[in-house]
């Protein structure tokens, strides 16, 4: 299992934690995601290292922005 901590900016709320943590779930291979809105980071543990333009386009689809990791 591999854990990364990615960061994600305008997310402010449940709803938001709630839509980067759909998107992201949705990439293959990912096992779990935490999301906190007051610190903008965002816990994911994958089976295998993930390829970051899929868990930045993840990111985008939900509205957000990731700039890079935690």
């Amino acid at each position: 299992m591999t854990t990364t901590v990615y960061k994600v900016t305008g997310m402010t709320c449940g709803h938001c934690e709630s839509a980067v943590t759909s998107e992201i779930s949705a990439i293959g291979g990912v096992t779990s995601v935490a999301a906190v809105a007051a610190t903008g980071e965002v816990t994911v543990v994958s089976e295998a290292p993930l390829d970051d333009a899929a868990v930045r386009a993840a990111v985008d689809e939900a509205g957000y922005e990731l700039v890079g990791q935690g």
